[in-house]
């Protein structure tokens, strides 16, 4: 399904890639063995209010639901791509703990909950985002021993900076390594105090998106690329709702691509899909959105569509690292799991996107009931 230059043969690595997955609080009820539901937000003091807000959305979610229910739709998609290897990031903690840091919001999962990333397949998880540390370093440290015992490689968080900065290594047999770095900053929303140090556990924060984090950006990676490695940069950056891609951000990517060889930069916070830019023949998501959450049922920001979300496909020339082919499928979220978008939803979507991305230079069309297609603009 090549739309640029066809890659060498059999060097085709497909990547799928997908934005927030916040799979805490009311989606953990759901499932067989929750947390406590007990919240410490100003508005809601329960979990199951979640689940209420959902029902009284879209009708009654017969709990305990299996551990592939929140996935729906998209198990479907996935199997009919069959991706080489599939990288999410986790915006919630597994974890017990009950040592929650007082900032409004708190995402856990159940760690035998999280077993459900395995039946969507997740690889890697990027951690370095502004949840992973909402239940304290006692919870990141259980989340981390939970991923690792699911199987699941980690990048962005780890139980000292050494450990944080290290990409997640994933094996492409025949087709050398993909490689994943996980970096957290101040805009989409994580603290300073959640750097990891030397001796304290924490995420790989950056601090702005300077020079001199491009550099120090730069020198992670360069640390443990090799030269063959297809290598990933997971940014969880900017606010949750705007449209709005600052020019620190797009300097930020090119300077990655044309300094340290990335691949494919693959940023988040946003609750909604942003543009998309092809640049080198590299892929850009500036924001992916949000893939799975519970805010169904809760008003506010509609225009954004934030019940909509998004699988990105990624076909890579494993030789050279260039975009092949770049297939979305949408989704929408109903009854706290992903069902397919309709036809208008997905027409919605591929307008919205190709507005965005024409002055990035891609347009992004409906190609399918279920398919968009991005590629670069003639």
């Amino acid at each position: 399904m090549s739309v640029f230059e066809a890659p060498s043969a059999g060097k085709t690595v497909r990547i799928f890639l997908c934005g927030d997955v916040m799979i805490g609080r009311g989606i953990d009820q759901i499932l067989p063995r929750p947390c406590p539901p007990l919240l410490h937000e100003p508005y809601l003091a329960s979990a199951m209010d979640y689940v209420k807000l959902a029902e009284q959305a879209s009708g009654r979610i017969t709990a305990p639901v299996d551990l592939s229910y929140p996935w729906g739709a998209s198990l479907e998609k996935l199997e009919s791509r069959r991706p080489d290897i599939c990288i999410a990031n986790l915006e919630t903690s597994a974890t017990t703990s009950e040592d929650y840091e007082a900032k409004g919001i708190n995402y856990r999962v159940s760690p035998a909950n999280a077993a459900c990333l395995r039946s969507l397949g997740v690889d890697i998880c990027a951690l370095a985002n502004n949840h992973v540390l909402d239940w304290g370093q006692g919870g990141l440290l259980e989340t981390l021993d939970t991923l690792e015992r699911l199987g699941i490689r980690t990048a962005g968080a780890g139980r000292n900076l050494k450990e944080a900065q290290e990409p997640a290594v994933f094996p492409l047999p025949g087709r050398g390594r993909a490689v994943v770095f996980s970096f957290a900053l101040p805009s989409g929303g994580t603290p300073r105090h959640w750097e990891a140090t030397r001796d304290r556990p924490g995420v790989n924060f950056l601090p702005d998106l300077s020079g001199e984090s491009l550099d120090h950006a730069c020198d992670i990676i360069g640390a443990s690329r090799k030269p063959d490695d297809l290598a990933v940069v997971s940014l969880h950056w900017g606010p949750n709702w705007s449209y709005e891609v600052p020019e620190e951000q797009r300097l930020f990517a090119h300077g990655l691509m044309d300094r340290a060889e990335v691949r494919i930069v693959h940023g988040h916070s946003s609750h909604h899909p942003k543009a998309i830019e092809i640049y080198r023949d590299r892929l850009i998501l500036y924001g992916c959105g949000d893939f799975l959450n519970d805010y169904e049922g809760i008003g506010g920001d509609e225009t954004y569509r934030g019940d909509l979300s998004l699988m990105f496909f990624a076909d890579i020339d494993a030789d050279n690292g260039e975009l092949v082919a770049l297939e979305l499928a949408p989704l929408k979220v109903r009854r706290l799991r992903l069902e397919a978008a309709s036809p208008e939803d997905a027409e919605w979507m591929a307008q919205k996107l190709d507005s965005e991305s024409v002055p990035f230079g891609v347009r992004v069309r409906k190609i399918a009931r279920d398919s968009l297609r991005a590629e670069p603009a003639l």
